[in-house]
């Protein structure tokens, strides 16, 4: 079976076409700057990359140009798009309702429509995006993947916040957690290599990137995460200020900042940015820091020691912890940060051993020194093919 994911967001359309169940890549595009003169449209598949910029106008333009690209004679992935036996599309958030991936009617698409203001920038394109799916597919298995699935283990007493009542029943405010589609495919992956059922691990599993959050998983469950009723909760990020004192807001409004300049300043003028002055990119940083910048110097140790106070938190949780996981951009490849995160922690049963942290820069494999008590994994995400693999399973003609 060929299936296609889709990840749409607020001005770009990622896609990436699988042959399951073999889980063979046959094509992965995007088209970025959706709504633009210049928007960029990219193709690569065993033919090769190619892109070209021009105007792409709207999401229906977006996936006419993807539509032109898979089926180009000389360059495409397909022949027909009869080929394509189901869609699977990501989507930001399922709020309380959808605890796993589930194929689109029309009730679906009224909870994905219910929870807009809970993810503005991310829910809205994602139906969007399945409805030209819908359109250019026609009568195809569409699956939904929810980013907020996997965490939809996470008992009350963690999801709650210490506000009255009325507001988690009738505006549902409670910790909903992100990035569950990576979280679960690293713990699912981790399982694996430890040679335990999915099941029966405890974990903790740090993604770190751009958007950066940790979750606790306990017997292959999600219990506790560190991102929020939104994204912003949680870890120093590339832009975002992670956990503060709330009553920052109110002081910041009483010297005349409004509801959306607090916004802006919180979503992207702070965290790495925000104490640098200078980039949100860890490996700019770095760069800076080797160079003696004390205000990188200073976001990087504090981006590093906000992971390690999560990390020491969620292994009190557990109280048994198998492994420890890195993912995301930094989480792969941050060598550096790495050992920054887990300095000084020999206590706690977690030693890293340099010369395999060195080695597995971007490549799956464990760290830890032969002394460690507890194992530490570097595993690359792959949210897509968690996407796959379930839109593969709900769509199967034996299902």
């Amino acid at each position: 079976m060929k299936i296609l994911v889709f990840n749409c967001g607020s001005s770009s359309i990622k896609f990436k076409l699988f042959n399951m169940p073999e889980e063979l890549v046959l094509a992965e595009g995007a088209i970025e700057r959706v709504g633009s003169e210049d928007a960029l449209a990219s193709l690569k598949t065993q033919h090769g990359r190619v892109e070209a910029s021009q105007s792409i106008a709207d999401y229906p333009s977006g996936f006419a140009v993807i539509k032109a690209m898979l089926l180009n004679k000389d360059n495409g992935a397909l022949t027909s798009l009869s080929e394509v036996s189901a869609c699977g599309h990501r989507v930001v958030h399922g709020g309380e309702d959808f605890g796993g991936s589930m194929r689109i009617d029309d009730e679906l698409e009224k909870g994905i429509k219910a929870v807009f203001e809970l993810a503005p920038l991310h829910n809205p394109p994602n139906l969007t995006g399945i409805k030209e799916s819908q359109k250019m597919f026609g009568d195809i298995p569409q699956i939904a993947c929810f980013d907020t699935a996997f965490h939809n283990t996470i008992p009350e007493v963690a999801f709650r916040y210490a506000l009255p009542e009325d507001l988690y029943t009738q505006y549902r405010i409670r910790r909903y957690g992100f990035h569950g589609m990576s979280h679960q495919f690293v713990a699912r992956r981790a399982a694996k290599l430890l040679g335990k059922h999915k099941y029966a691990v405890n974990l903790i599993t740090c993604h770190l990137g751009n958007g950066s959050s940790i979750s606790a998983v306990r017997d292959g469950h999600s219990i506790d995460t560190s991102m929020g009723l939104t994204p912003l909760e949680g870890l120093v990020m590339g832009t975002r200020s992670g956990d503060l004192d709330p009553g920052i807001i109110f002081y910041l409004q009483r010297k005349g900042y409004d509801t959306s300049s607090v916004d802006t300043l919180l979503n992207k003028k702070s965290g790495l940015l925000g104490i640098s002055g200078s980039s949100n990119d860890v490996r700019d940083l770095e760069l800076k820091a080797d160079g003696g910048d004390e205000k990188a110097a200073l976001a990087l140790d504090i981006f590093a020691y906000r992971i390690k106070k999560y990390i020491g938190s969620y292994m009190a949780v557990l109280n048994r912890v198998d492994a420890i996981v890195f993912t995301g951009g930094i989480g792969e490849n941050g060598v550096a940060m790495r050992s920054r995160i887990l300095s000084e922690m020999d206590q706690q049963g977690v030693i890293v051993d340099e010369m395999r942290n060195d080695v597995h820069a971007g490549a799956e494999g464990e760290i830890q020194a032969s002394s460690s008590r507890i194992k530490i994994m570097v595993i690359p995400t792959n949210e897509e093919l968690a996407i796959a693999r379930d839109t593969y399973k709900m769509s199967r003609p034996d299902r």
